[in-house]
């Protein structure tokens, strides 16, 4: 397919303007496929590999339809486009995505996920909002609550809808769907039509234009994958730590939450700075990590099959399946964190020998002709894949990366009404006496206040001895005495 810019298949100027800022005067090819029918307002299902320019291809035509629509129809407070996904993560990184054209178009966008507080959300819902990038679980939850109304409609987008089957989401999918107004515009766009994404097709799509960019699970052809066999469990450890240690960003999968926090702190104490994203992280520490990583401030980040949608990072040099996948759409999806709009990356799957069967037939399902190669971390050829090396960081409280505690902040002065009352109060009991006079002075008032509330304890218990007419506190008087 030839060069095609933005302005020529019919984008409106004002977000032709935003993407050249952005240095994204070209289409892809899924873009140059897929946005004259979208902007034309038909129903479109995309299919294409990971890293393919999805993302660009819905946003644009959700952006100009609904600021065309809002435009004929006035202002209103209910929703006009909606984008379901699968993940905290990719919601996140779609609305950032979309935020800038919204923006020019003056629209207003928000995200809708769980694992952070509802409070904003209902606030965006209530004060008026324009796009809504979405999780099904959450979203489904405010409308039953009566907070999202999705009456006003115009444009809905399915983005990674076999990941939303493969989770489960499906029926909330469909009820969500249902909530939306028949014969509005809707897009799908998913690498595969299985686990029934192909009903939600046939059920909600009306006679979509179907576009397919390179074969539903094709692994992208500017990708390199090795396969390394080590002999044990500590020559592992030794290559993953070689692999982590290039100056470029990596990702290095694992198969638990547990080990991706471990190997994450090893990596930290060992000099190599890296950050961790699981699901066992609350969504602040899985924001901070990744824009740790995505910023530039750690080169490493460690993760589960929960980054294998969801990270959407520019100049990922190599990703490192620690622990090969138990499935071939997950090695794929993994693996096309790399190699990502047009450019080129490494993919490294680590074997021990008792897992080269079930890796041989990993990498047959998912189509990948790779010759498995003996190493260690000091192979010409692996060190050859790093690279330069990024220089050593000692971990140190307040560093980059997971493992490194936060420095302990001072304790400041507190400006609140009540402690001025207590210093004036200490300044005029201490009579002007310097700091150590003033502590020995209340230590002296502690120690009288201590006699005084002692000997009134005494006089209780003596009090409450002849007022109970008990010989209790008789006792108590004598033990003191």
């Amino acid at each position: 397919m030839t060069s095609t810019t933005f302005a020529e298949l019919g984008v409106p100027a004002d977000l032709v303007a935003v993407l050249e800022a952005a240095n994204k005067a070209t289409a892809f090819p899924i873009q140059q496929a897929t946005l004259p029918s979208t902007l034309a307002g038909k129903d479109v299902l995309g299919r294409g590999k990971t890293g393919s320019g999805k993302t660009l291809a819905f946003s644009i035509p959700l952006v100009a339809r609904v600021a065309e629509l809002k435009r004929a129809s006035g202002e209103g407070r209910r929703p006009k486009g909606l984008v379901l996904l699968p993940t905290r993560e990719l919601a996140t990184q779609v609305a950032n995505v979309i935020a800038p054209l919204a923006a020019a178009k003056r629209l207003s966008v928000t995200t809708v996920f769980g694992g952070v507080k509802q409070g904003p959300q209902e606030r965006a819902f209530r004060n008026g909002v324009d796009i809504v990038v979405a999780c099904p679980g959450r979203l489904d939850d405010l409308m039953k609550q009566g907070i999202a109304d999705l009456g006003d409609i115009e444009v809905t987008v399915l983005d990674e809808a076999d990941h939303m089957a493969d989770l489960g989401f499906l029926p909330v999918v469909t009820r969500i769907l249902n909530a939306t107004p028949a014969g509005r515009q809707r897009l799908l766009f998913s690498a595969t039509l299985d686990n029934g994404v192909d009903k939600l097709v046939k059920r909600f799509l009306n006679n979509p234009t179907v576009h397919s960019v390179d074969e539903a699970n094709s692994p992208v052809a500017a990708m390199t994958h090795h396969v390394y066999e080590v002999e044990s469990t500590s020559e592992k450890t030794k290559l993953v730590r070689t692999l982590a240690s290039g100056t470029g960003r990596r990702i290095l999968f694992m198969r638990t939450k547990h080990q991706a926090k471990k190997l994450a702190r090893q990596l930290t104490a060992a000099g190599i700075p890296a950050v961790d994203l699981h699901g066992n992280l609350s969504q602040n520490a899985r924001d901070r990590n990744l824009a740790a990583f995505s910023g530039g401030d750690v080169r490493v980040l460690v993760a589960t099959d929960v980054a294998a949608r969801g990270v959407h990072v520019d100049g990922i040099e190599l990703v490192v399946h620690v622990d090969p996948p138990a499935e071939h759409k997950a090695y794929l999806h993994r693996s096309g964190r790399t190699a990502r709009a047009g450019a080129e990356g490494d993919v490294v799957t680590i074997m021990l020998p008792e897992q080269r069967q079930d890796t041989k037939q990993l990498l047959r399902r998912a189509q990948i002709s790779v010759q498995p190669r003996l190493a260690d971390s000091q192979s010409p050829f692996v060190l050859d894949l790093v690279g330069e090396q990024a220089p050593h960081v000692a971990p140190v409280p307040g560093g980059p990366g997971v493992g490194n505690e936060p420095v302990q902040q001072a304790q400041g002065t507190s400006n609140g009404a009540n402690a001025r009352r207590k210093r004036a109060a200490r300044s005029q009991r201490g009579g002007g006496q310097g700091a150590g006079a003033t502590a020995g002075a209340g230590s002296q008032r502690g120690q009288q206040g201590a006699s005084r509330s002692g000997g009134q304890r005494s006089g209780a218990a003596r009090s409450g001895g002849q007022r109970g007419g008990t010989p209790r506190g008789g006792q108590r008087s004598g033990a003191a005495r």
